[in-house]
């Protein structure tokens, strides 16, 4: 669940890992039970929504749209190594075209979006941001999707890994993620009892965090819901989840603070979507209809 600084795959040796951090970075050709098969969800423009897009944003007929392309399944990168896919993409393409727009992805550092936002850069942040309070002070955030937080270890647990007692062990998050804060927290309050800390090792993409538990450099690992069940059924038995999820909290697509008039259009086309079914489909298609919501809410209390 990506946080507030800016809010991500069967025996294994070296070679078995190479071929699972490549499953899970690339889909290939895809089964047709599989997470993300079939046609794309598409929806139809609303004339009326479209009129409210400010011009500055549908001059030349684009969204511009930041995203960290290693958070699978909700965005990361296809088998040609560059179009981004999930189901954060999915769904936000058919936001777009129900304002008669197309989304243009270009991939970045997690922690290089909302700068990026605010610089004007990226028109908009879609990237699982985490909304919450400090997020809210400097930019406007339009809620869609809820998600937890949730473990994961090696099938079997081999280390032993207790959720609610983690000292001594070693952990892997990324870079500036609500669970970095989480298991930094936890940390403290291990060497608060006189026990080990907790050795973070924090990974700039959740792809090489879930690699690092995969080949055994790290006991566990914490990431958003959707993101470690995801990791866990495209391991092909090498991982399991661990524990329940907890703290769920809204996802939102991330405008600049001044631009109250996009967030609120955007707002209406999120809840246009989910009225003519075709957010629902999105949704169903990667697998992660568990965090549908129904009404979509600009900067909602937290």
């Amino acid at each position: 669940m990506h946080n507030l600084n800016v809010g991500r795959r069967a025996a294994f040796g070296v070679a078995g890992a190479a071929v699972l951090l490549l499953s899970l970075a690339a889909c290939g050709e895809k089964e047709s039970n599989e997470p993300g098969a079939g046609p794309s969800v598409t929806a139809s423009a609303d004339s009326n929504l479209a009129a409210k897009v400010p011009d500055a944003i549908k001059a030349d007929g684009v969204i511009k749209v930041g995203t960290d392309s290693t958070y699978a399944p909700a965005e990361f990168l296809d088998a040609d190594g560059k179009t981004v896919i999930g189901f954060d993409v999915e769904l936000f393409n058919a936001v777009a075209q129900k304002l008669g727009l197309k989304a243009q992805y270009e991939s970045a550092p997690f922690d290089a979006i909302l700068p990026g936002v605010d610089s004007g850069k990226y028109e908009v942040g879609v990237s699982s941001f985490t909304v919450n309070a400090e997020r809210l002070k400097s930019v406007n955030m339009v809620s869609y999707f809820s998600a937890g937080t949730q473990w994961a270890t090696k099938k079997g647990n081999p280390a032993g890994v207790d959720v609610e007692n983690a000292c001594g062990k070693k952990i892997a998050v990324q870079v500036g993620t609500v669970q970095l804060d989480d298991i930094t927290a936890r940390s403290k309050k291990c060497t608060d009892a006189g026990k080990p800390a907790i050795k973070i090792d924090q990974y700039q993409a959740q792809s090489d965090a879930t690699a690092a538990v995969v080949s055994g450099k790290d006991d566990a690992m914490l990431a958003d819901s959707p993101v470690g069940a995801y990791a866990v059924k495209q391991s092909n038995d090498a991982l399991q989840l661990l524990g329940d999820i907890y703290e769920s909290a809204p996802y939102g697509y991330a405008v600049k603070k001044d631009q109250q008039a996009f967030a609120d259009v955007l707002k209406e086309a999120v809840q246009a979507v989910i009225a003519d079914g075709s957010y629902k489909a999105a949704l169903q298609k990667w697998g992660v209809d568990g965090g549908a919501v129904t009404t979509a809410e600009v900067n909602p209390s937290v």
